[in-house]
């Protein structure tokens, strides 16, 4: 593992899932990570985690939609930390009825606000600081159905994580100058909670052959123990037995 002291990451969607094991992954590498996800009871159970493994933590509860939130607490960030060197964003929902015959409106306006407007939030918030710093990277969590057919996953989440795809690809067009990098990374099926909103909830015995958080947390911190001047644009992974290859009635 690099050695990541120094670093001052900030991580949202950290109290669970992907986000909580990237957090312990880099914590346990010795950057000082900021934890930020809408419910402060997971938020701190995972830091309790991370400090009794003696790493360095600090919890903001968040709603990343709230883009007046967003500003308020990457300047709470930064005046606990000092900087912040790496974006990680992890935050990601879901809802059980997500196909046009039964979605409602507002279960899609809360997708996009999440998913898409959420990371478009933390974006514009952190990159004042990473343009001063001259130097940054930002890793967007994606979706392998944001790059391949896949109607399980739902038209409004489907969209929202193909907009954050073309929103990382943009962050690297525009900032290179500024030596920002972002790295958009679509995994297949993962094992977290979100995984469980399916509307036909997935059998232990294929569940135990998705992906794992700790995959994720693997690839992440490899990538940000990277060189500035490497940039992984993309990185698109799925389980070996990958079920979105097998048809499957939506």
């Amino acid at each position: 593992m690099s050695d990541l002291s120094g670093k001052s990451v900030w991580i949202t969607g950290a109290g669970s899932g992907i986000g909580e094991a990237i957090a312990k992954s880099l914590a346990a590498g010795g950057a000082h990570v900021a934890l930020s996800a809408r419910r402060e009871e997971t938020l701190r159970q995972v830091a309790d985690d991370i400090a009794a493994s003696g790493g360095k933590v600090e919890i903001y509860p968040l709603d990343i939609s709230d883009s007046d939130k967003v500003f308020e607490t990457v300047a709470k960030i930064k005046s606990a930390l000092g900087k912040i060197d790496v974006l990680i964003n992890c935050a990601g929902v879901n809802t059980p009825k997500r196909h046009w015959r039964d979605l409602d409106i507002k279960d899609w306006q809360r997708i996009v606000a999440v998913n898409l407007n959420g990371v478009a939030n933390t974006v514009c918030a952190t990159l004042p600081l990473m343009r001063d710093q001259q130097d940054g990277l930002i890793i967007n969590i994606a979706s392998w159905a944001a790059k391949h057919e896949f109607p399980v996953a739902g038209p409004a989440y489907i969209a929202s994580k193909r907009g954050v795809v073309d929103l990382s690809h943009s962050i690297n067009q525009e900032e290179l100058h500024n030596n920002i990098r972002c790295c958009c990374i679509s995994p297949g099926e993962v094992a977290t909670p979100i995984l469980q909103q399916r509307p036909v909830p997935i059998q232990q015995e294929e569940l135990d052959r998705v992906l794992k958080p700790s995959d994720l947390a693997e690839i992440v911190t490899y990538v940000v123990g990277a060189p500035m001047r490497v940039c992984f644009n993309e990185i698109v992974m799925s389980p070996t037995y990958n079920r979105t290859l097998i048809p499957i009635q939506p």
